[in-house]
């Protein structure tokens, strides 16, 4: 599985698998679930479910309303809403962490540009959370290009584990953080892995687990409309539920279909 990865070299290749012999995946409701990026494989992963979800949905007209997968972050569930497929996910919580310490990594990713926060997530593998100042603009922040190689040597010897960074900047028409509609969003995002072999992630779900956590207790509130910029980009709706789950919906395309031939 590790070696199909590496050959896909995507973000995250998910492989679906039966749980038991008379189990078919166009009618099953329940299905184990693993994602590897070309390098490790991960705890979690959004958009590597919806594809999986979107597969059995789409492609194999699976009829379920509500899809359970086995994964090693427990269950995970995928349900239809409209357009959209919506995934019921574990919310992951921050803490504040000292900038000196991770002080070369900032700056190879952030450069000048003014840092507000900074916060640690323990719990998806290590996630590191940077806010940039509210006056940030959209256009800055799908501007950074941090250098993988430069990020792996900048955090040679820190205490956590790092699985990935994330940098997140407040929505407002000011900062030109609204969709072709016009409509604000909440918060935008990159998000970065070169330690999982992902110089930068699309659209990334589990670490809107993180963003949802962090910004409801910034914003007050507990739905969101957020982008993740890359050079694909995605919106996502975001919702973090009083029972400590989060619900993360998007929507999903099938721009390929093939055979592997091992």
């Amino acid at each position: 599985q590790q070696k199909i990865a590496a050959e896909m070299n995507l973000s995250e290749t998910a492989y679906l698998r039966r749980l038991h012999a008379d189990d078919n995946f166009s009618s099953s409701s329940t299905f184990g679930l693993r994602w590897f990026t070309p390098t490790k494989e991960v705890a979690l992963c959004g958009h590597a479910t919806v594809a999986s979800a979107a597969t059995l949905f789409y492609m194999m007209k699976n009829p379920s309303s509500q899809l359970t997968f086995q994964t090693l972050s427990g269950q995970l569930f995928a349900r239809r809403e409209g357009d959209f497929i919506s995934l019921d996910l574990p919310e992951n919580t921050t803490l504040a962490q000292d900038k000196e310490a991770y002080s070369q990594l900032l700056q190879v990713v952030a450069g000048t540009t003014p840092i507000r926060d900074f916060q640690y997530c323990r719990s998806v593998g290590g996630d590191l959370l940077i806010r940039l100042t509210d006056d940030t603009t959209r256009q800055t922040l799908e501007g950074l290009r941090p250098d993988p190689g430069a990020m792996l040597a900048a955090t040679q010897g820190t205490e956590h584990a790092i699985r990935g960074v994330i940098v997140t900047v407040k929505g407002s028409p000011e900062n030109g953080c609204v969709d072709k509609h016009g409509v604000t969003y909440d918060f935008i995002s990159h998000f970065f892995a070169p330690w999982y072999g992902v110089a930068e992630d699309p659209v990334c779900g589990s670490s809107h687990t993180v963003l949802a956590s962090y910004w409801a207790k910034e914003l007050g509130k507990t739905e969101f409309y957020a982008h993740q910029c890359s050079a694909r980009g995605g919106d996502l709706k975001v919702r973090l539920r009083e029972d400590g789950r989060v619900d993360v919906a998007g929507k999903a395309t099938v721009v390929l279909q093939g055979v592997i031939r091992i």
